[in-house]
Formats: C-alpha cells, structure tokens, sequence
C-alpha cells in the first residue's frame, strides 16, 4: 500500500493524535453540548490533519502556505475552545495542558512550514 507524503510529515501525525484525544474527551461533555462546543472542537481538531493533507497535494508554495494557515487558524480556534471547555469545567486541567502542549508543537512545527514556503513563494514572485 502507498504512503502518501503527508502521513510521513510528523505535524500531520501530532494532529491525528490530538483528534483522537479530542474525540475521546469530547464524549465526556455535557449532553446539551453534544452540537455546541464538543462538535467545534472535533471539527476543529479534525481540520487542522485535513488541511495539512491538502497542502501536500498543492503545487505552489503559495497554495501551500495558504493550506498551512487554515491548519494554524484551526489550532488557534481549537485552542480557544479548550481554554473555554476548562473554565466550564468540561475539561479537567490535566487534559488541557495535555490539549495545550500538543497545541504548541503543532503550532510550531506549522510555523516553521509557513515560514519556509513563503520564502520559498517570495523568492520566485
């Protein structure tokens, strides 16, 4: 079976993690936000692994880049959901800063792809 090159790349990898972690903590909400702030949360743990699929398949840096930055605006909005389900008491604060650290790889590593493909986009425009 082929490996396609995103699921070689270790961002895409932290973000499948963090969606299954999302998933699993997700269950544990409160009913009456089963369409509320836990399906934002999926959907947003889900997006950050769907738009770094995308971007490999893209040929311009510039396209790239733009894929890359939905991913980061996803961990950023995901990031936000958190901080909020911990203050509602939705998560334990063991889960968060579990949520938050694998935020920040995953930011990181996005950054430091952005960076690269928009050099790389700038240098030939």
């Amino acid at each position: 079976m082929k490996t396609f090159s995103f699921e070689k790349l270790k961002v895409w990898q932290k973000a499948r993690e963090l969606s299954k972690v999302i998933h699993k903590t997700t269950k544990h909400f409160p009913e009456d936000e089963c369409f509320g702030l836990s399906n934002q949360m999926r959907r947003c743990s889900i997006s950050m692994s769907f738009n770094i699929a995308e971007r490999t398949g893209r040929h311009s840096n510039k396209d790239k880049a733009r894929f890359t930055e939905i991913a980061y605006g996803s961990a950023l909005e995901l990031l936000n959901q958190s901080i909020l389900s911990n203050n509602l008491g939705f998560l334990s604060d063991d889960l968060y800063k579990e949520i938050r650290h694998y935020l920040t790889e995953i930011t990181a590593m996005l950054d430091a792809h952005y960076k690269l493909q928009s050099k790389q986009y700038k240098s030939i425009s």
